[in-house]
């Protein structure tokens, strides 16, 4: 993979939250004024109590939600301002995105589910079928090109949805809770997996977890509680501003 050779901070956050409202006199927030500062190559490990605002941050980050208040910044583009059309193209090239329940099609085979988001953004069916099966080898799935998602392990299709997330050549990788449907050792597995794609191929990797098994491959912490970055104890910086 080509590194990334940008210059200057990959994400950027200025006092970004996302406020939900449930009725004309409440409201829930998700993320709470949160400043960040991200260069590339950075492996950050989330962590956090459930409702402590994980999973929104990954959806801001990702461009599945905007913030209600701030400015966001990730791989170039203004999330705070971006139209729907935009949102979709920082998609589908910016970041890709593995999901503790994996979100594989049913009805595609494994080398077809790794190809769609390929095909999506409008590049040629032979280049991309050669990209996932490239991605897939990698990954100890050749054996497995044309199986269903059905008759996959849960190690099995996490791999899966780690090759489909690589497609695009993304220079972000969120994945929320990637080993939570997992047994240890397949969790193990894909967290040395997505370190490696941090080390060998210069990827930012963002992975909001309760598990641990991250935290040695961290080279920034950010400890979440009540929608806001509280100080991490000893161990890799907190990326607070």
């Amino acid at each position: 993979m080509i590194k990334h050779g940008r210059q200057g901070p990959l994400i950027r956050a200025e006092g970004v939250s996302r406020i939900y409202p449930i009725s004309a006199n409440r409201e829930v927030i998700g993320i709470n004024r949160i400043d960040l500062l991200i260069d590339p190559g950075e492996l950050i490990v989330i962590k956090g109590e459930s409702g402590s605002g994980k999973s929104t941050l990954l959806s801001l980050l990702g461009g599945l939600d905007y913030p209600s208040e701030g400015r966001l910044f990730v791989a170039g583009h203004k999330l705070h301002r971006a139209r729907p059309e935009q949102l979709t193209q920082f998609r589908r090239t910016a970041v890709g995105m593995v999901f503790q329940s994996f979100n594989l099609l049913p009805t595609l085979t494994v080398a077809e589910n790794v190809a769609l988001p390929s095909l999506l953004a409008g590049k040629p069916p032979g280049k991309t079928r050669k990209r996932a099966e490239e991605l897939l080898d990698w990954l100890s799935m050749t054996p497995r090109l044309d199986h269903m998602p059905g008759q996959l392990s849960g190690g099995e299709m996490q791999r899966t949805a780690i090759a489909r997330a690589l497609i695009n050549e993304p220079e972000i990788i969120l994945a929320d809770e990637p080993t939570g449907n997992l047994d240890s050792r397949n969790a193990a597995t894909v967290i040395a997996l997505l370190a490696d794609l941090n080390r060998r191929w210069d990827r930012t990797v963002v992975i909001a977890t309760h598990s641990d098994l991250a935290d040695p491959h961290a080279t920034v912490r950010i400890r979440l509680k009540d929608g806001a970055i509280v100080p991490e104890g000893s161990g890799a910086d907190t990326a607070t501003a």
